[in-house]
């Protein structure tokens, strides 16, 4: 099962070193999702990071950064998916970038350009990073095959007392974010716990998240 990780919607202090580290301890994916932030605050971060990691990063915003640092991950809000033509996804697909997107029920995977990815699915489990999104899925859920027509990533409140629940509900992989930044001094100790019980769990899970 794939590990991702979506940063912290505000800045944070020592930001980019903190994900560097994360990097170095083998995060597979980070996705930079500033949704307040200025394209200028956004360069300045991504400037911060080690070149070698960079086709480890998908952005949620300012998608216009892309060509600037050779990014080649593109993140689609909801909102920001509905407003594009299905020829423009094709063309960011057919140009070499892996396309990201969220839903947020599982009806809308049979309503996805067939140029995505994946897609972040969520709340799984009550959300650490924002209070009140609560879980809507009865217990004992669980992905069929026929509906994943693309990966599927679980999102919201995944810990360590939950990772292995989000594997037995047959997901292609889980992206945490309140586990790290609600502590951001310890969030490179926390991934690497969450990554040693996902290594125990997923031995045969690769470095990066696949691409289309």
């Amino acid at each position: 099962m794939k590990l991702l990780a979506i940063s912290n919607p505000e800045f944070i202090p020592d930001e980019a070193e903190l994900i560097n580290s994360l990097f170095g301890e083998g995060l597979a994916c980070l996705h930079i999702r500033k949704p307040d932030s200025s394209e200028d605050e956004f360069r300045a971060l991504i400037k911060r990071i080690n070149p070698e990691f960079l086709e480890r990063i998908s952005i949620h915003q300012h998608h216009q950064l892309a060509k600037d640092f050779g990014l080649k991950r593109l993140h689609f809000t909801e909102k920001h998916r509905e407003m594009q033509s299905e020829e423009t996804i094709k063309s960011l697909s057919e140009n070499g970038f892996t396309l990201s997107t969220s839903i947020h029920d599982l009806a809308e995977l049979d309503h996805l350009p067939p140029y995505f990815g994946y897609t972040f699915f969520g709340p799984v489990f009550d959300s650490i990073s924002k209070s009140g999104y609560k879980s809507e899925l009865l217990q004992g859920f669980c992905l069929r095959k026929e509906t994943r027509k693309i990966q599927i990533i679980a999102l919201g409140g995944i810990d360590y007392t939950n990772l292995g629940q989000v594997q037995n509900m047959n997901f292609d992989g889980a992206a945490i974010l309140g586990t790290l930044w609600n502590n951001p001094k310890m969030a490179c100790e926390n991934f690497k716990r969450l990554n040693n019980i996902n290594s125990r769990q997923s031995p045969e899970s690769a470095t990066y998240i696949h691409d289309r």
